[in-house]
């Protein structure tokens, strides 16, 4: 699997996650957003709390489901960059959340399945 594809991939799923948000009443503030070596899928506003969110996506069947994607170490980093957000943006880190959504494509039947998980820390 090229790495073109991957990314074609994971740009297609950091969409649907987006219009998900929007149709559930979130703003989006921002998108891949970069803090040295670290991104930030998605910044969203949900009332008055900011959200982060990490956005994993999957072709149907090719490495397992997106919601084994996330792995601990990139959950440290993604800590990491939240705090250096913050820090940038003068937000107290104790009124923001991690949000994870999965998005597992069946390419087959053209559909996608979207999970959200909230506050995962």
């Amino acid at each position: 699997m090229s790495e073109r594809y991957k990314k074609r991939i994971g740009i297609f799923g950091e969409n649907l996650a987006k219009n998900f948000l929007i149709r559930r009443g979130y703003e989006i503030i921002s998108s891949n957003v970069k803090l040295s070596y670290l991104e930030i899928d998605i910044i969203a506003r949900e009332k008055n709390e900011i959200v982060f969110v990490e956005v994993k996506t999957r072709a149907y069947g090719n490495l397992g489901s997106a919601d084994e994607a996330l792995t601990a170490c990139q959950t440290k980093n993604l800590k990491r960059a939240i705090s250096m957000y913050c820090g940038q943006k003068k937000l107290n880190i104790n009124n923001v959340r991690l949000d994870f959504i999965s998005v597992d494509i069946d390419r087959e039947n053209k559909k996608a399945k979207i999970k959200h998980y909230k506050e995962i820390f």
